[in-house]
This record gives C-alpha cells, structure tokens and sequence, in this order.
C-alpha cells in the first residue's frame, strides 16, 4: 500500500526537505549557508539511504526498473548541482540562480516519486517487502547523515 512504511518514511523526509528548501531562501546570508549545509546532508543522506534500500529492489523487478533508473539518475543530478552550489559564495547571484534550479528539480523529483514511483512500487511489493525496506531505509538514513557530513557532493563522490 502507498501508505507502507517505507513510503512513509520517504514522504516525512521529503515534507521536511520541502521546508527546508524554502528556508533557504528566506534566510539571511549568514543563516543560509548553514541551512543550505543543513540540505545539503540531509539530500545526500536521503538519496543514499533510498537507493541501497527501496531502489535497490526496485532495480531487481521488470516492471519497476525503469522508474528506478529514472530516479537514481535524478539523484546524480542532483548530487552535482549540490556539488556546484558547495563551490560558490552563498551572496553571489550565481548561486541564487543555480539554487533555484536545484529546488525546481529536487521539488520535480520528489512530486514525481510521490504521485508516480510509489503507487507503482506499491502494486510490485509485497508487504513483507515493503517493510523490510522500512528497516533499511531507518537503519541506513542515520548512517549516511553521518557520511554526508564528511563527504562533498558531486563527481567526487563514489
């Protein structure tokens, strides 16, 4: 069901990044670089966390490989335009601007998942499955908080 764990879990994350994205925006400059730090490792985090637990079992079904391979090129995507944002000055009008195409595509993404990928992910998972990527997805989330603290975004990464 859309209301599985799992889906649960992703939509509460995305709720907040929501949030979170239009923060950024409002902050002053000082605030706005560690709000957009704060993003920062919470996207990476997210990303991570649901592609070694809901893509990764999506990539081994048919029917739902091409919405995970959508979507995980949609997280590339927006892992190096993180990585382009780390590299400029939060005041410049340069980083507004690729800001703003970050939000635009994340906010895609993510509308995207909710009102397509899940409901057909749902129909393809079994419950048992579904809540066995609740458990990942809650056990690998944390850990890649931790990671993403370390780590910068973008063509660097693994």
């Amino acid at each position: 069901m859309a209301d599985a764990r799992i889906f649960a879990d992703l939509k509460n994350d995305h709720d907040r990044q929501r949030k979170l994205m239009d923060k950024v925006l409002s902050a002053n400059k000082q605030e706005r670089g560690e709000l957009f730090e704060e993003l920062r490792q919470e996207l990476q985090a997210h990303a991570a966390a649901e592609e070694e637990s809901l893509y990764a079992t999506m990539l081994g079904k048919p029917d739902l490989r091409e919405d995970a391979r959508h979507s995980v090129s949609e997280h590339k995507e927006v892992d190096d335009l993180l990585g382009e944002l780390v590299d400029l000055d939060v005041e410049d009008a340069e980083w507004e601007a690729k800001y703003g195409e970050l939000k635009h595509r994340y906010t895609h993404h993510i509308d995207e998942e909710e009102e397509e990928m899940f409901p057909a992910a749902t129909e393809g998972l079994t419950s048992a499955e579904e809540e066995e990527l609740a458990q990942v997805f809650e056990k690998r989330k944390p850990r890649e908080l931790a990671r993403a603290a370390e780590e910068t975004p973008g063509d660097e990464r693994d």
